[in-house]
């Protein structure tokens, strides 16, 4: 019975195409992401700064979105719905929430990284102690550079979550002094110097720009 059910791989797997219904809601090809390109990390907006814990399980839920787990814009809708956000009240019914660095409205956190993506704006996140400890969830990656994330910068991080992001195209970055994460303020835009031009590498310091909303650095 076997024999008759099996299907031998076709010699050349490249002819192969794979056809879904582009209406469907819960299969998505994955298409690859944009290549990094200069400016990436000049003058990014803060997505949010996540205080204490937080697990690749509050970085993406485990629940009833996860039966859109292979449509990757569906679950996106997914991203840091656990998330405390420093700068908000600590009520859980501002538990995935963050402040538009425009609008100055407060709305859930996919929803601000999408609108900040579809403007052209590059957002960051400013990580806790051992930011995405837990499962190792690999759409806890891919959900932040869909939505148009580019670095996240932390007190430290969760070591198969950094492997993740750094597959995903994402630079994970740890503050040299872990007090620099009480410096970052609301509204605040983060430059990195030495990462454009092939200066990154291992042992290889990155020097952090902060620039407030009245313009002090």
């Amino acid at each position: 019975m076997g024999e008759d059910l099996y299907q031998a791989p076709v010699h050349n797997a490249s002819q192969l195409s794979v056809d879904l219904d582009p209406q469907s809601y819960r299969l998505q090809l994955l298409q690859p992401f944009n290549a990094w390109c200069p400016g990436s990390t000049t003058s990014m907006s803060i997505l949010t700064k996540v205080k204490g814990k937080c697990t690749s399980d509050h970085i993406s839920p485990v629940g009833p979105r996860y039966k859109y787990r292979v449509h990757l814009e569906n679950i996106s809708n997914n991203m840091l719905l656990a998330d405390e956000n420093a700068w908000l009240p600590s009520e859980s019914r501002m538990l995935g929430h963050t402040t538009h660095p425009l609008t100055r409205e407060i709305s859930l956190i996919h929803e601000v990284a999408r609108d900040l993506r579809d403007q052209g704006v590059k957002w960051c996140i400013i990580g806790d102690w051992n930011y995405g400890e837990g499962s190792s969830r690999e759409h806890a990656a891919l959900e932040p550079r869909y939505l148009g994330g580019v670095v996240i910068i932390a007190r430290s991080f969760a070591r198969i979550h950094e492997t993740n992001l750094k597959m995903q195209g994402m630079l994970p970055l740890v503050f040299a002094d872990p007090q620099d994460y009480d410096r970052v303020r609301e509204g605040d835009c983060i430059t990195l110097v030495g990462v454009e031009e092939g200066e990154l590498g291992p042992g290889i310091q990155v020097v952090m720009w902060m620039k407030s909303r009245n313009g002090g650095e």
